[in-house]
């Protein structure tokens, strides 16, 4: 695997996938809504900060394991207008155990776009953006935990060959199917392995 720096963007036609780094996760934490776009060189809608639990457990995630940042959260973002829309990210580096079974080497990411810029495709084009640039790098497997009433999310997996592999009881969320992506890879791009 190639070493990125933690800064690198990542763009698709529409969107740019931000790294959302420890000064800014601090600065949504605080409420400071200026610091936290100047930071992010983005406009920054009120539902993120909102997303408290999921800043602080991303921050001590990175606190603890800086190497984490480039696989971490990141800002979906208009490349257009320059809003923040939602936001996607690994939960973790490749390869964590609790996977060693269900996909082995593979990742689990996770994604919300913000309600009013839903029905857009933008949370599609922001998965396979950071499904391709991971496959740049070597990751091959790909894992998503999706409630069974959350009807598009269960569609952008379906579209983009995510096949379910295992359901589990998550603490919050309840009853999630899990659904796993194999890709070959080649100049990553998404390309679904055959067979």
């Amino acid at each position: 695997m190639s070493t990125i720096p933690p800064s690198t963007p990542i763009n698709s036609e529409r969107l740019t996938l931000v790294p959302l780094t420890p000064a800014f996760l601090s600065a949504s934490l605080a409420g400071d809504a200026s610091t936290a776009g100047a930071l992010a060189g983005l406009a920054v809608p009120p539902e993120w900060f909102a997303e408290r639990p999921l800043i602080e457990m991303r921050l001590g995630d990175l606190q603890a394991d800086p190497a984490y940042q480039p696989w971490g959260l990141r800002a979906v973002a208009e490349r257009a207008s320059g809003m923040m829309v939602g936001y996607i990210g690994f939960h973790t580096r490749p390869g964590p155990a609790y996977l060693s079974d269900l996909a082995p080497g593979g990742m689990e990411m996770g994604y919300t776009i913000f309600p009013a810029f839903r029905r857009r495709g933008y949370a599609r084009e922001a998965v396979e953006a950071l499904i391709s640039w991971a496959a740049s790098q070597g990751v091959r497997r790909f894992v998503l935990s999706i409630r069974p009433d959350n009807a598009p999310s269960q569609a952008i997996a379906a579209r983009l060959g995510f096949r379910k592999v295992d359901e589990h009881m998550d603490e919050e969320d309840g009853l999630e199917e899990v659904f796993r992506l194999d890709v070959d890879g080649v100049g990553g791009e998404l390309a679904p392995e055959r067979g």
